[in-house]
């Protein structure tokens, strides 16, 4: 992390004086923990450290899913008006403004590695995308383009249970409503599944299966009233994978939320990052920004999910 660069082992705790210093917006420290509270569980590991970089691990899923929710309503209401609000045709967030290491609303560190806001709006701003949300007892998904041709395109939800919807005609620069089922008709079909138990994932697939645009996935209740989310232990194996640079392979148990990799000082991007892994195995690239090495890269390797901070 770059907190690192400039401080010293007494500085990695959340009310230190460093942390205070460094925040430049009045209670913006406690403005945050308030704010992440309200809807995930507070780090409360023994550990101080720990304790603190889990702290700022929930801070940035914080951010990026605040910023998501809000584009994602955005682009869902470009094409209609709800109570005089909508044809939004675009928006704006900070990605550039850190001039030292500091709390920030941008979504690029200082040194340019990418937060996880950053890496969540390559897909909220992809030129296709499902977006998925609770229109009074019913779960709503529209696909949203800013493409100039018209596509068909239905909405596919899984893994835990497949629905697939008819195919709706999705106009270039717009966005169409392609899915409308009421939640709890969608849980009993789900086996066991409750709104504490289960999120919702889902995709946009063509008339030839192939998937348009990123995933999306909808929690069914705040996450801190999670239940049944199991330890997902985790293992990652880094190997050379020339000529984009590496990959890195990783195993988990059980569904794992915002599941985020970080290499330390060393300079890069991951092709993905603070997802949803609702598969056993995933493979993910990293591009480095200077010369590294498998053996450096499985050293500096952290891997840690939702989970993870409980």
């Amino acid at each position: 992390m770059s907190w690192r660069q400039v401080s010293v082992s007494e500085d990695w705790s959340w009310s230190s004086r460093f942390s205070a210093h460094r925040q430049h917006h009045a209670e913006g420290n406690r403005q945050m923990l308030l704010q992440a509270g309200l809807h995930y569980r507070l780090p409360n590991a023994t550990d101080p450290l720990r304790r603190y970089t889990h702290t700022l691990y929930i801070t940035q899923v914080m951010q990026a899913q605040c910023v998501k929710a809000q584009t994602e309503f955005y682009r869902r209401s470009r094409s209609e008006v709800i109570d005089g609000k909508g044809h939004t045709m675009g928006a704006l967030y900070w990605q550039l403004n850190d001039i030292w290491q500091a709390p920030s609303w941008s979504s690029l560190e200082f040194g340019g590695k990418w937060k996880m806001l950053h890496y969540f709006a390559r897909s909220f701003f992809a030129p296709v995308l499902p977006v998925g949300f609770e229109d009074g007892v019913s779960m709503v998904i529209y696909g949203v383009s800013d493409l100039s041709e018209d596509l068909e395109l239905r909405a596919q939800l899984g893994p835990v249970c497949a629905m697939r919807s008819p195919a709706a005609l999705v106009r270039g620069n717009s966005a169409t409503l392609v899915f409308r089922r009421p939640v709890d008709d969608l849980l009993k079909g789900c086996g066991n599944c409750t709104r504490r138990s289960c999120l919702l994932a889902f995709h946009l697939e063509d008339d030839h299966g192939v998937q348009r645009g990123p995933a999306n996935h909808h929690f069914l209740c705040s996450p801190r009233d999670a239940e049944g989310l199991e330890a997902p232990n985790i293992t990652a194996e880094v190997r050379e994978d020339a000529p984009h640079g590496f990959s890195v392979t990783l195993r988990s148990r059980s569904v794992a939320p915002f599941v985020w990799l970080d290499v330390g000082d060393i300079a890069g991007r991951f092709g993905s990052n603070g997802f949803l892994m609702s598969s056993g195995s995933l493979e993910v690239p990293f591009v480095p920004w200077g010369p590294t090495s498998v053996e450096e890269l499985s050293r500096a390797l952290t891997v840690t999910s939702l989970r993870d901070v409980y």
